[in-house]
């Protein structure tokens, strides 16, 4: 609870995997003997603001996902919530099972996820109604049409790179989920900039890496050391 307000975190682990490449769930593969999963339920176990927990997972995950959460030291109230076809449809599901005035929204595959990122994260919802981590980009990145033709050039200093945790109303995320259902949105602060909502980025770091394929299992052994 931060103020009068109340928060829920939900983390997604729900997705198929696919890039991972060995046909397992990556958020259930072991990093220096914890589950990935492990590292994002303890995050949000120690911080002060976090009233409860979310887990979205699939269907035929559920017993996998309550063994990790019996082997953890997490306090705080878990409900496990069956997701979607897409990450637009498992945040949606989880949304629907909580009252809390504040959802915080998080990637159970970034396990170096750190309590001072998920703090600014909820502080700033004093005057945000959206709030997400990002890194500056260290690259250049071009946007193109649908046949790879460079269209223009984005201001490196003005791009950033977003991650989770995002944060958020519930109560607006939740009408803009249900205005926009049919739109494919790959996070949810595009929702929020659809209606001119001002979404705040708080400047993260590159360790809260997501996993994607196997050979970021080698690359975090290293960064989750550093949280």
């Amino acid at each position: 609870m931060i103020g009068e307000k109340t928060v829920t975190a939900i983390i997604l682990v729900a997705g198929n995997s696919t890039r991972f490449g060995t046909g397992n769930n990556k958020n259930f593969e072991l990093l220096n003997g914890k589950t990935v999963l492990s590292y994002s339920l303890d995050a949000f176990n120690q911080n002060q603001y976090v009233d409860n927990i979310l887990v979205a997972m699939r269907e035929e995950d559920k017993e996998q996902v309550q063994k990790i959460i019996d082997l953890s030291n997490v306090k705080k109230e878990i409900q496990l919530v069956i997701g979607g076809k897409s990450r637009q449809e498992s945040v949606y599901h989880c949304i629907k099972q909580t009252t809390s005035d504040i959802v915080i929204i998080h990637d159970g595959a970034r396990p170096a996820i750190k309590q001072q990122y998920i703090k600014e994260c909820i502080e700033n919802m004093k005057e945000y109604k959206g709030v997400t981590i990002g890194v500056p980009s260290k690259d250049t990145i071009k946007i193109t049409d649908n046949n790879h033709i460079v269209i223009n050039t984005t201001k490196r200093s003005n791009t950033w790179i977003i991650q989770t945790p995002q944060c958020f109303d519930r109560k607006i995320l939740t009408q803009l989920h249900e205005k926009y259902q049919n739109d494919e949105v790959t996070d949810d602060c595009m929702l929020l900039e659809k209606e001119g909502y001002p979404v705040k980025i708080i400047k993260g770091d590159y360790t809260n890496l997501k996993i994607t394929t196997y050979e970021d299992i080698d690359i975090m052994k290293a960064f989750i050391n550093t949280i």
